[in-house]
């Protein structure tokens, strides 16, 4: 079972967890990451970040990352939620969450999914700073993690 969410409101790391542990009684690992929205951006701090995304496809892409993963890890099922809109700093932003047996399977896929996902979906992002706003770049760090999955691509 594999849940892709994208919404405005927060979500609950307790709920989401459970769910992912009761899928089914051979659950033997589940990781999670939540990201966080942090409170600086170019060494200054933040007022606020304002997340869109392009609907439909947005989701498509998730899915192709979801479905990726679990052709290449034998994964029980997987959560990705992404939040939109405007979000304050320290705000939970994304959950990524992997039930499987075994823990490699889960840590893998769970870091797959979030690199492929900061760098292959459609998000954009914009900061508030002292009430100027700017567009945020791809970071080279993002890009290099994911590119260490793509020597193995399907």
């Amino acid at each position: 079972m594999n849940r892709i969410r994208i919404q405005t409101h927060d979500f609950d790391l307790a709920q989401e967890y459970h769910q992912l542990r009761e899928l089914s009684s051979t659950v033997g690992a589940v990781v999670t990451f939540t990201g966080l929205v942090r409170d600086f951006e170019l060494d200054a701090s933040i007022d606020s970040l304002s997340l869109q995304h392009y609907p439909g496809m947005t989701e498509t892409l998730l899915q192709e990352i979801v479905d990726q993963a679990n052709k290449r890890w034998q994964l029980i099922g997987s959560t990705v939620i992404h939040r939109v809109g405007e979000l304050l700093p320290r705000d939970q932003i994304v959950f990524v969450g992997v039930a499987s047996q075994h823990r490699a399977d889960a840590f893998e896929a769970a870091q797959f999914i979030m690199d492929y996902l900061k760098t292959k979906a459609t998000f954009w992002k914009q900061v508030s700073q002292d009430g100027q706003q700017h567009w945020v770049e791809s970071k080279d760090a993002d890009n290099d993690a994911a590119s260490r999955w793509d020597s193995t691509d399907d």
